[in-house]
């Protein structure tokens, strides 16, 4: 299905990928992954001709194999409508819709049978070929999968939640019907019904995939072979099996590699030591002795020259292919929210919560809990059902309709927000902590290189910065204020899989008040706190997301 042949990519000087080479055979489902920065999105559009690589080739097989890209931010598409994203993903199975309808009209009325059966003979075969009626059959359930059936089509895409435009963006390119699947990181605030029809789909898609993801669960779930982007050598390895195959993988790779080091240093210890010893005995049958005694001496060279010959030797391996690398610590991102500040025993009350905007149903309504000092809560819930809304009612953005919301004595709230929308765009990396907190410029960078911000890095603007780079801004922010309450709006989203398990232990560590809206499977089951379930005006509390899953498998929840 697909070849890369030694493929290359630099940013001016910095090498982002270097000889980078795999095979995708047809029908196969593999998941890349990486630390973020290491060259997974860079290697996506290279593969989907968005970039253009700067050696090596992207080989498709059969040569009009087509490619169905999805990016991690939808940016083409928001000034459009729902209705007018989805048509433009059909743009040709539409216009063969319409040439057929014309064929078929037109042989009603022409006087010239023979060739309007011609046309229409010719216009038939098109539409099939496109899929004919049965695409619009899998259209619809594609729509209807990811809980697209039901929006409303005149809405703007500018308009709905990062859930909604996942799921938007995917639908649109599932209705292309593409030979193969490019995926950047599609779970990415998409809710557990939707993740589940997605994985569904992956694992019966026809064709091949190949997906970015940090969903630890997804990838056991869906994928058969691991592609790893190594960040310090820029090469690509391939590990067979899901992610927890790879995990157990790299894990016996990093104790054989220790015990192979450690092993190395030992016999390099005995070598030079060895060697010294040597030296030393040549050394002193030199100084004890005279040339009136050669023979002697002659013992004294014969060391010397075996101790340069060991030397030598000791060199050449320290220089080969064959000396074992000192094992290293891949990921260095620190996240140490330290200890909360002093804050009362009463951190939050909801009492009987309702919300809902002009000319619509209620989002939810008689939301209520309470939260303690050092409780935490886990929020989930279909897209759209209202979660970041109750997360902008906590932060006093909106107001509810009814009932009451009331922070405790002493809290100091902090914010993770969904869709970064507490960044200002304009400012610097740099800036950006300075203006949250006073301290000398090389304090900052000194802080910031804990939250891999090295070099030029601090002076980029926030507009210019990834996803990722965001993300992991915000969480250092979060650090900078010293809250006693942390509102986490998907909080995981954009973080590579080493930081989402280097982010969870920081919040064990948290002393603090926790409230997480976040559909990271692998996260609930650890976080281990009550679930509050929002979807179809109702809300529900659960012990926790075991509880809620086996609920959910008795269809008690609707969907």
């Amino acid at each position: 299905m697909l070849q890369v042949k030694q493929l290359s990519r630099y940013f001016g000087a910095e090498i982002i990928l270097d000889n980078v080479s795999f095979v995708l055979n047809d029908a196969e489902r593999v998941g890349l992954i990486g630390p973020n920065g290491s060259g997974k999105t860079t290697l996506l559009r290279c593969i989907a001709g968005l970039d253009s690589p700067d050696g090596g080739d992207v080989v498709r097989s059969p040569a009009g194999a087509t490619i169905g890209y999805l990016p991690q931010v939808l940016e083409q598409i928001e000034e459009l409508t729902v209705a007018e994203a989805i048509a433009s993903a059909q743009g040709e199975w539409l216009a063969a819709e319409r040439g057929y309808q014309a064929a078929a009209d037109q042989l009603a009325v022409a006087l010239d049978s023979e060739t309007a059966m011609d046309f229409f003979d010719k216009a038939l075969s098109h539409f099939e070929a496109l899929g004919g009626y049965e695409r619009e059959q899998r259209s619809a359930a594609i729509l209807d999968g990811l809980g697209l059936s039901s929006e409303r089509l005149d809405q703007m895409v500018e308009s709905l939640s990062g859930g909604q435009k996942t799921r938007l963006g995917l639908a649109m390119l599932l209705l292309q019907d593409p030979d193969l699947l490019l995926l950047d990181e599609p779970t990415n605030h998409l809710d557990l019904d939707a993740l589940s029809w997605l994985e569904e789909f992956v694992v019966g898609f026809r064709g091949s995939v190949l997906v970015v993801s940090h969903d630890r669960e997804f990838l056991d779930r869906t994928i058969q072979r691991i592609l790893y982007l190594d960040p310090i050598t820029r090469r690509l390895l391939s590990y067979p099996g899901n992610y927890s195959d790879f995990v157990t993988a790299r894990e016996h790779e990093a104790e054989v590699q220790q015990a192979t080091w450690v092993q190395q240093e030992k016999y390099v210890q005995q070598v030079a030591s060895d060697v010294a010893r040597l030296k030393g005995e040549a050394l002193a049958i030199e100084k004890g002795t005279t040339p009136r005694q050669p023979h002697v001496r002659r013992l004294a060279r014969k060391k010397a020259g075996l101790a340069k010959s060991r030397e030598r030797k000791l060199e050449r391996f320290l220089e080969s292919d064959e000396k074992v690398e000192k094992p290293r610590q891949e990921w260095s991102l620190k996240l140490d929210l330290g200890e909360a500040p002093p804050g009362g025993r009463a951190v939050l009350a909801v009492e009987d919560v309702a919300f809902g905007y002009p000319g619509r149903p209620p989002l939810f309504e008689k939301v209520r809990f309470d939260l303690r000092y050092g409780e935490r809560l886990a929020i989930i819930g279909p897209n759209g059902s209202g979660k970041t809304t109750l997360v902008q009612l906590m932060t006093g953005d909106l107001q509810p309709g009814a009932g009451k919301i009331q922070l405790g004595s002493g809290v100091r709230l902090g914010l993770l927000a969904q869709e970064q929308e507490t960044l200002d765009p304009e400012r610097t990396v740099l800036d950006t902590v300075l203006h949250e907190r006073a301290m000398e410029q090389s304090e900052a960078r000194a802080f910031l290189h804990y939250f891999l911000f090295s070099g030029d890095d601090v002076f980029k603007l926030i507009a210019q910065c990834s996803p990722g780079e965001r993300a992991r801004l915000q969480i250092a922010l979060l650090m900078l204020r010293g809250c006693n309450l942390l509102l986490l709006d998907e909080p995981l989203n954009h973080l590579d899989i080493e930081g989402r398990e280097h982010f969870q232990r920081s919040l064990d560590a948290f002393s603090g008040s926790v409230i997480a809206v976040i559909h990271d499977r692998a996260f609930l089951r650890q976080f281990g706190a009550p679930v509050l379930w929002i979807g179809d005006g109702e809300a529900r509390i659960f012990a926790d997301y075991a509880q809620f899953e086996t609920v959910r498998g008795r269809n008690v929840l609707q969907r």
